[in-house]
């Protein structure tokens, strides 16, 4: 069974960063798909970034340049580093993992940014 287990989110002032982590710890299987979506109040959940095991990448356009995601293959663990953060990126983000034929989600981390 997966179980993703996201930290590292928090209340940040505007043009500062933040680093959000993700775990599977049961999966002991590599999982190709994983990545980052957000949902802020009132909105749809949307893609922030994506990654292969093999280093492909997928970026929403608004975070392309700013937040750069990682991972550690033998770990299923992945990674957001996010700068330059702006009052706009506040959100609940949830790690993703794509095993066929189902998608599975984390609990969510809270982005707070603010002055």
């Amino acid at each position: 069974q997966v179980q993703l287990v996201e930290s590292g989110g928090g209340l940040v002032q505007p043009g500062g960063s933040l680093r959000l982590s993700c775990a599977d710890s049961r999966y002991r299987f590599s999982i190709n798909l994983m990545g980052w979506y957000r949902q802020a109040p009132g909105k749809q959940r949307e893609l922030v970034a994506t990654i292969t095991t093999g280093g492909s990448t997928n970026y929403a356009d608004s975070v392309n340049g700013r937040f750069t995601i990682s991972r550690e293959n033998a770990k299923n663990t992945v990674f957001l580093q996010m700068n330059s953060l702006k009052p706009e990126d506040t959100a609940v983000y949830y790690c993703y993992a794509y095993i066929r034929p189902s998608a599975y989600w984390g609990q969510g981390t809270q982005v707070t940014v603010s002055s």
